[in-house]
């Protein structure tokens, strides 16, 4: 059955603080295998005109993520999380995310389709530091596969 479209527009709560640590950026740029400086050391970050390490572009993407839950699990959408797949993923900075950072994501349904029985949703995340400055867009695209049935 296909997404209610009259879902496309709708914005759902910030979500709490995300404090961006030093440790959590040092193990995410160790998980991905980015040997960068400016992740782990201060003082090359400084080199390179931060005041503190900095995050890979991709670690937003576990905060989110996080809140896209509010939209996959939001029961008047309807969405069988069983059998959704990661579709696709997109960053625009205004600016790096850096260690101290205390972020927070609204997350809005920018469309829903259906495709072949499928059903596709692009989320937007704005990410806002503690000053209400806009740091990061992400653009999160999930497809429900269709059931069997379909």
């Amino acid at each position: 059955m296909a997404l209610d479209q009259s879902f496309v527009g709708r914005t759902y709560p910030p979500t709490p603080a995300y404090e961006v640590g030093r440790e959590k950026i040092r193990e995410f740029a160790e998980a991905v295998g980015d040997a960068n400086p400016a992740y782990v050391d201060a003082e090359a970050a400084r080199v390179l005109g931060h005041a503190d390490v900095i995050a890979p572009p991709t670690f937003v993407f576990s905060i989110t993520y996080r809140a896209a839950g509010q939209v996959v699990q939001d029961p008047q959408l309807g969405l069988d999380y069983s059998r959704v797949v990661h579709g696709d993923q997109k960053f625009s900075y205004v600016r790096p995310v850096r260690a101290g950072d205390r972020l927070t994501v609204t997350s809005t349904i920018e469309s829903i389709k259906s495709m072949a029985g499928n059903d596709v949703i692009d989320i937007r995340g704005d990410v806002h530091d503690e000053t209400g400055e806009l740091v990061v867009t992400a653009l999160t695209k999930l497809v429900a596969r269709a059931t069997e049935e379909a």
